[in-house]
């Protein structure tokens, strides 16, 4: 709505033409625009992790050896403290396979950065965040409402 004139509300009038591209670029566009760019992928060192202010949540978002991005809670819940993004990132190999970890860099305990369980206390878990690579860049989604 616009300034009032003689007590009411005007609608405003959009300068921009309606929207008649591609619908499916749309949908990607739309989809995209629900995460938030934090950084490159490069700026993220192999078996390390940054810290990073999503939707008002501090998130810790790691990469490791393979290659894959993974985004957990930067909250160490053991420790009482936001230090995840410094832990140490590793792989632990269980009957089912490889686990990529980090170990809180306080009192070591592992955290699964798939799941966010810990894996020395299966009372203790930490979010996860859906995080995706395009272009070079890591986007995160911020928490759903």
């Amino acid at each position: 709505m616009s300034t009032p004139r003689n007590g009411r509300l005007l609608p405003l009038r959009s300068s921009r033409p309606p929207f008649r591209g591609d619908p499916e670029k749309l949908s990607v566009d739309v989809e995209r625009a629900a995460y938030l760019a934090v950084c490159r992928v490069e700026e993220i060192e192999v078996e390390g992790g940054i810290a990073a202010l999503v939707g008002g949540d501090a998130v810790a978002i790691f990469r490791t050896h393979d290659g894959n991005i993974h985004a957990i809670s930067n909250y160490d819940p053991c420790a009482n403290a936001s230090v995840l993004a410094r832990g140490i990132v590793g792989t632990r190999t269980t009957d089912e396979g490889e686990i990529p970890f980090v170990a809180s860099p306080m009192h070591k305990q592992a955290f699964d950065l798939r799941t966010g369980q810990c894996l020395d206390d299966a009372a203790v878990r930490v979010p996860t965040y859906d995080v995706r690579v395009d272009d070079g860049v890591v986007l995160v989604r911020p928490p759903q409402e």
